[in-house]
């Protein structure tokens, strides 16, 4: 039947008048097939946990196809910032997600083979450690910005950041880790070691003629500013000072303990994470942070962990963001709960907590981590959730009116929500606080610093938030949650953002 209608359609209809654009002659639906008879999976002992997906494969194979990965940024969201650039189909998360399949079933090419001359050999199609290093494998996940979106608007939930985190584990076990894959992993160790001088750090990057120079030689794109270095570490700040004196205390009830509440009346305690971002670059921040909660009733401490890992994560790194995953969870498994939670200032951080530890953690620590995981917020949602219970109030902020662009982080869209971030700057009686309808910015951690990436960064942030923010005038404040949103609105529009705790600091009465 299927050929009859072609027919049809040719004989009447030659230069597909009545159907422009419509597909009329499709194959027959026997054919183009995913699978094949003794089609075997390649067998991949996998970093992270997939068992809630079934398998990588599985995960991977959970794209159905529907194409809802190809809306542009007139509808909305944030899957997939690169397409929304390109609007080419390879840079759509079903392809990502197909090639990735192929690459599990032994599809895709193998070595420097095609399947066609693998199948002709009777060779069973089990991709090699050659496999990994497949040009085409690498050049689909290239643009992949790593944002979830997928995570949270694919209608079939495809991770393809986790997807390809873990492929590029096993690229790297095959081939090495590239120097600037390296470099930009161990962004800890570098800030700290760029420290112990800071002056002669910020002396580079604040001259535009020695930032070029050193952002070329590690491969990033000439005309990218880079963060700076404060004077003293977070931790340091926080250490040496003595607490912010505020008024009564918040309490919790009778039924609190001296360390998640104490008594009625006696301060509840907030462990704060000092993520490597707010650590050594905006440490402004962590200490306005740390200083509103304090003024608020609150007692701050910050507990013995180590960096979130995020950079590892981001570059396929996934090993070693395993380990400090156990480090972390290891060290705040008996200091985090409900009553003491564990509130994070950079959304990219603290959300590692909720989204990947608890897939990377060996069994013996699943649990704790997702005890963890429960109590883990971002700062937003904490005073969000403070004020709904009265004990954070509009009297103690401003009246003076403001008005607030708010562009949230992309990674707080997928995994958590822009609202508690919206509903605690709307607290002051007379701040207006409205949304940006973008996705994710561009930048994406070091994608939009890196020389190849720089332009499509700028593409994406040029489709709603670069042209909203220079439309406001000059007393309209943006805010921004994350580090790399704000220096990519800095790049794109030379418009300051401020995170939204600064904003509510500054608030304060």
């Amino acid at each position: 039947m299927a050929a009859c209608a072609a027919s049809s359609s040719r004989s009447f209809d030659p230069n597909g008048v009545f159907n422009a654009g419509k597909i009329v002659d499709t194959p027959p639906m026997n054919t183009s097939l995913r699978y094949t008879p003794g089609q075997q999976a390649r067998p991949v002992e996998t970093v992270f946990d997939f068992s809630g997906q079934e398998s990588m494969l599985r995960l991977a194979e959970k794209c159905s196809g529907s194409g809802d990965c190809r809306k542009t940024h007139l509808s909305g969201g944030t899957m997939c910032p690169s397409y929304m650039a390109t609007r080419d189909e390879r840079d759509t998360t079903r392809a990502r997600a197909n090639i990735l399949r192929e690459w599990l079933t032994g599809q895709a090419a193998v070595g420097s083979g095609s399947r066609q001359e693998a199948v002709a050999k009777g060779s069973q199609l089990v991709p090699t450690a050659t496999a990994a290093a497949d040009s085409s494998v690498l050049e689909i996940l290239d643009l992949c910005l790593s944002c979830k979106g997928c995570k949270a608007e694919c209608p079939s939930n495809v991770d393809i950041a986790k997807l390809k985190a873990e492929f590029l584990q096993h690229h790297y076990d095959a081939h090495g880790v590239p120097f600037r894959t390296r470099l930009i992993a161990s962004f800890t160790k570098q800030m700290r070691l760029a420290s112990l001088a800071p002056w002669a750090y910020n002396l580079v990057f604040k001259t535009p003629a020695l930032r070029r120079v050193a952002n070329r030689l590690v491969g990033f794109h000439p005309d990218r500013t880079m963060p700076l270095l404060a004077r003293v570490t977070l931790k340091k700040w926080f250490n040496k000072r003595s607490p912010t004196p505020g008024p009564s205390p918040k309490g919790r009830g009778e039924n609190s303990s001296p360390l998640g509440g104490g008594r009625e009346g006696a301060a509840r305690l907030v462990n704060v994470f000092c993520d490597e971002f707010t650590d050594y670059n905006d440490t402004e921040i962590g200490q306005k942070a740390v200083m509103l909660l304090e003024r608020l009733g609150y007692r701050v401490v910050m507990p013995k962990h180590v960096e979130s890992g995020r950079t590892y994560l981001s570059k396929g790194l996934v090993r070693e963001a395993k380990a400090i995953a156990v480090e972390n969870v290891t060290l705040l498994a008996d200091v985090v709960s409900d009553e003491s939670p564990l509130v994070g200032i950079e959304p990219s951080a603290i959300l590692t907590f909720r989204d990947e530890y608890p897939e990377l953690v060996p069994e013996p620590l699943r649990e704790k981590s997702r005890k963890i995981a429960q109590n883990a917020l971002m700062i937003d949602e904490f005073i969000a959730q403070e004020i709904n219970k009265g004990n954070i109030r509009a009297e103690q902020f401003t009246a003076e009116a403001r008005l607030i662009k708010l562009h949230g982080h992309c990674h707080q869209k997928a995994l958590a929500s822009v609202v508690p971030t919206k509903r605690m700057l709307s607290l002051p009686t007379n701040y207006r606080v409205e949304l940006i309808p973008s996705g994710c910015c561009g930048m994406a951690g070091s994608f939009g610093y890196e020389r190849e990436h720089y332009e499509v960064s700028m593409q994406i942030g040029e489709l709603v938030l670069f042209p909203t923010v220079r439309r406001q005038a000059a007393e309209v404040i943006i805010a921004a949650p994350g580090t790399s949103c704000r220096h990519q609105i800095h790049d794109g529009t030379g418009r300051q953002a401020l995170h939204p705790v600064e904003i509510l600091y500054d608030a304060l009465l």
